[in-house]
């Protein structure tokens, strides 16, 4: 099943405050662009990105699923209408982080 044009606006709305995403039809589905690197796709209606060592990191508990068969696993990214809420809340609590290494350096 081919991905909806609806969807890819969707994912590049959620992705609008990175600079520098792009991405390229293929096939029916999307191939998704940051900084020129291909760091995952929209397929089937699903966004997966590629399992580097940073998206593990961030999305620990992501499932892992081929975009197609024949593929390697990438991971799905369900909450992706949260991204930006998520980067919120980290940016919070490595500001706070901070604050407790000063008070103790202090």
């Amino acid at each position: 099943m081919a991905s909806s044009k609806d969807y890819l606006g969707f994912i590049l709305e959620q992705l609008s405050s990175l600079d520098d995403i792009t991405y390229k039809a293929m096939m029916g589905e999307y191939i998704i662009y940051y900084q020129g690197k291909i760091i995952g796709g929209i397929y089937d209606d699903r966004f997966l990105v590629k399992p580097t060592r940073s998206a593990i990191e961030m999305m620990p508990g992501a499932s892992r699923e081929l975009p197609y068969e024949g593929a390697k696993e990438m991971l799905l990214v369900e909450e992706i209408d949260n991204i930006e809420k998520k980067h919120r809340e980290e940016d919070t609590h490595e500001l706070e982080k901070i604050r407790k290494a000063r008070r103790v350096l202090l």
